[in-house]
């Protein structure tokens, strides 16, 4: 593993210039840095333990450690952040509804190992059948349809306090087009602190928990002691309704896979391409992660775009900073009390920052089309997106015996099928329906223009 060397002085980044991988700044400005991108993340990652009944601390846990086996077997070339994914969010609360956290936790272990398989295959064969099994509109359609399926969630939240998840969402937006660079980054953790503390000032957090005891959340955070062991569950993979549950949770790995992909071509293409040759470790790294946070009852990893933004605006790569940035998130997992703070958040709170955040995911998806310059107007490209869209957002179902799909797997099913079927035909009868790839540009992309 090659050391860090000191990137110019130590203290700034000269204009045009980036901290590469192996590169560091001074160590005080490090752990700084390491401490910004935990703040980076925060927002997200404690919000899916949240939304799924996990527990708040063993998922940040697994966060810190999944980020530090991840810069292990990428070799300390590529700096991530593993944070919770939203593309688990259906399938666990789906899973725990049918059979318990047990049977959620095998589904989490199950996406990593086949996520990791994936990564083995990426490693040896290279990435161009991932390429092809999922090109920009499929890709684009699982992730767009992962995050409006979740819409109703967002809708039942924000109706049990309807004023608290408004000032939430408000602020949301508010802060992100108010400031520049790293705050406005995190505006979604910073709406949530002012739903936060809204909501305490309207009573919300005098209402006793017939769920906890009958206690209030505020007995319950200054009850709850500064240092502790976080909750271990362990997955259950013999109960019978286990492995239908799992079904559900496969289109996740191919989310994961879309989501890993784009975060090494990003890195690469802001600091070396050489980092592309490390997208099979990243895979494996994630998976490994994923599974080994839920053999202990943590929710699934991925890598994080939050951070990514964090390193554009900062351009700073250095893997040095992920180190401290997962050594500090498992130092706050051992604090109960601030897991009792992040489970004490309301549900208005929660509605207001998932409304945002949910209609986001869904616009990554639409993003990857824009991107790619995705042509719609081929009649298998609309219908391939089309389709997967609606069975995502109406939440289609299909119960075949002892197997439930829902709108994730069925959405997913949709948009693969119809895409290399539809393909395949229109080409065969040359009927002009099949995607023609990207519309070629015309003039300039970007910037001002040009006489």
């Amino acid at each position: 593993m090659p050391l860090w060397t000191v990137h110019g002085d130590g203290r700034t980044v000269a204009p045009g210039a980036v901290v590469a991988p192996t590169e560091r700044l001074s160590w005080p400005a490090t752990v700084a840095m390491g401490v910004q991108h935990v703040v980076a993340m925060f927002g997200a990652t404690f919000l899916v333990p949240s939304l799924t009944g996990f527990p708040v601390s063993t998922t940040l846990l697994f966060s810190g450690l999944g980020t530090i086996l991840f810069l292990l077997v990428t070799r300390n070339q590529l700096p991530s952040y593993l944070g919770s994914s939203f593309a688990f969010i259906a399938p666990i609360t789906a899973a725990v509804a049918a059979g318990g956290l047990g049977s959620a936790l095998a589904g989490v272990v199950a996406v990593g190992v086949l996520l990791a398989l994936v990564g083995v295959v990426v490693q040896v064969a290279g990435l161009a059948w991932v390429d092809a099994l999922m090109p920009p509109v499929v890709a684009g359609a699982i992730v767009a349809l992962i995050g409006f399926n979740l819409a109703p969630t967002a809708w039942t939240n924000f109706q049990a306090d309807g004023a608290t998840a408004t000032v939430t969402l408000a602020a949301v937006v508010l802060f992100a087009v108010l400031f520049r660079g790293f705050l406005g980054r995190i505006s979604i953790f910073l709406g949530v602190v002012v739903g936060f503390v809204f909501a305490a000032f309207r009573g919300s957090f005098s209402v006793p928990n017939p769920l906890r005891g009958g206690k209030t959340p505020a007995e319950l955070i200054a009850d709850a002691p500064w240092v502790g062991l976080p909750q271990f569950h362990l997955p259950d993979f013999v109960s019978p309704g286990t492995w239908t549950t799992i079904a559900m949770f496969l289109p996740v790995v191919l989310v994961l896979v879309a989501e890993n992909v784009g975060h090494v071509r990003g890195v690469a293409t802001m600091t070396d391409t050489s980092v592309n040759r490390h997208t099979g470790r990243a895979l494996i790294a994630d998976g490994a992660a994923t599974a080994l946070a839920g053999g202990f009852g943590g929710s699934g990893t991925t890598t994080y775009g939050e951070n990514i933004g964090v390193m554009a605006a900062t351009r700073v790569y250095s893997t040095a900073v992920y180190w401290i940035a997962g050594g500090f998130a498992v130092l706050l997992a051992f604090s109960p009390k601030v897991g009792e703070v992040f489970n004490s958040i309301p549900a208005g709170v929660l509605g207001g920052a998932t409304t945002a955040l949910y209609g986001l995911i869904g616009i990554i998806g639409i993003k990857i089309w824009v991107d790619n310059r995705v042509d719609f107007s081929r009649p298998v490209n609309q219908y391939t997106a089309a389709v997967s869209l609606v069975m995502g957002i109406a939440g289609f179902s299909l119960n075949l015996g002892d197997f439930a799909f829902g709108g994730i797997v069925l959405g997913t099913v949709a948009a693969l099928v119809i895409y290399h079927l539809g393909n395949l035909i229109a080409r065969a009868r040359r009927t002009g329906a099949d995607d023609g790839g990207p519309i070629p540009a015309v003039g300039q992309l970007g910037g001002d223009p040009l006489d």
